[in-house]
């Protein structure tokens, strides 16, 4: 209630889309059981088994990714270069195990890889203080050219089956594997991230440097590590598409960073820093995975994919920004106590 001769102030519109839009995982999970009812009624194949097993799988790769994606968006950063990483990582590993350190040595090679390239926009970010855009946009562009010239070009073929097995074998009467490594690797990431200090300081980093640090914390060994679990999640997801795939492709991550950036917003971690979770990172990558897929279904143009993708990140970004501004407008106004 406004105190005795003050006028009610009415909604401002910032407030009201914040009330209705937030991002919130609930109304990203709402919004997802809505579309799945959707398209169940317009393809007769959605809710096929076979269907469900195919969308989880191929949101395997994003899913892996966006778990360390989350951690680097929530200190208020980006990485951009995911998708390279699992180009490269995915290649250097296969011509390896082409050349006979079969598929153990593959898989410890794409695994370095991956967390050597993390470790470099990890040292770039919080020792030389770059710019996490710049430095992961120019990673992403020499790992692009390195997966090229690595091979010149060309894919990679007849790896081992024991490799190839962790992307494209099932369990269980048909479940993927690439889906159990997805569920242990948001859990481990859950855990990590919810019930350890270094996930408070990873929240902390991100509302506020500046107190972080004086509050003890080492937030430049905080988002050093970040970027690091970030290449570590590069490196599980590298093995797994090139497993489902049966090759190491030039092009098998290229447009993964933008369905990553995608779910993890749309999931309601904050561009900002300081807020998010991997439970709605979880429900967008879903939410992603079952809108490309009902799109295929329904011969929707593959190429309004992207837009819708990208359309979705603008949405879930205005929202975010209308909602912070919302919360620090609240702050400013609130009355200091007497």
């Amino acid at each position: 209630m406004p105190p005795p001769g003050r006028p009610r102030e009415r909604p401002s519109a910032s407030f009201v889309m914040g009330r209705l839009f937030g991002s919130t995982t609930s109304a990203i999970a709402v919004i997802l059981v809505i579309i799945c009812a959707l398209l169940s009624q317009l393809s007769d194949s959605f809710l096929t088994a076979n269907n469900i097993y195919a969308i989880l799988s191929q949101s395997s790769v994003v899913g892996i990714t966006a778990v360390g994606g989350t951690f680097v968006v929530i200190t208020g950063g980006i990485d951009l270069s995911v998708g390279a990483a699992i180009g490269l990582a995915g290649m250097i590993g296969a011509l390896l195990m082409q050349a006979g350190f079969g598929a153990l040595g593959g898989a410890i090679v794409t695994m370095l890889i991956a967390v050597a390239i993390g470790a470099v926009n990890g040292i770039s970010v919080a020792g030389i203080k770059l710019a996490p855009f710049i430095v992961t946009l120019a990673t992403m562009g020499m790992a692009q050219g390195l997966t090229l010239e690595a091979n010149g070009g060309q894919s990679v073929y007849t790896l081992p089956a024991a490799f190839t097995y962790f992307g494209s074998g099932t369990v269980l009467g048909g479940i993927p594997i690439s889906v159990i490594v997805t569920v242990i690797v948001f859990i481990v990431g859950g855990v990590l991230l919810t019930r350890t200090a270094f996930g408070k300081s990873v929240f902390a980093v991100g509302g506020n440097r500046e107190a972080a640090r004086l509050a003890g914390i080492q937030v430049n060994r905080v988002t050093f590590l970040v970027y690091v679990i970030a290449g570590i999640c590069v490196g599980i997801a590298s093995i797994i598409i090139v497993g489902r795939v049966g090759a190491a492709t030039p092009t098998g991550g290229v447009g993964v960073e933008l369905r990553v950036i995608a779910a993890i917003v749309i999931g309601g971690t904050s561009l900002f820093g300081g807020k998010g979770s991997l439970w709605g990172t979880l429900v967008g990558v879903l939410l992603i995975g079952v809108i490309n897929n009902g799109l295929t279904l329904l011969n929707v143009d593959p190429f309004l994919v992207q837009f819708m993708q990208s359309a979705l990140i603008f949405i879930a970004v205005l929202f975010d920004a209308v909602n912070t501004r919302r919360i620090t407008r609240g702050r400013l106004k609130a009355p200091r106590s007497t």
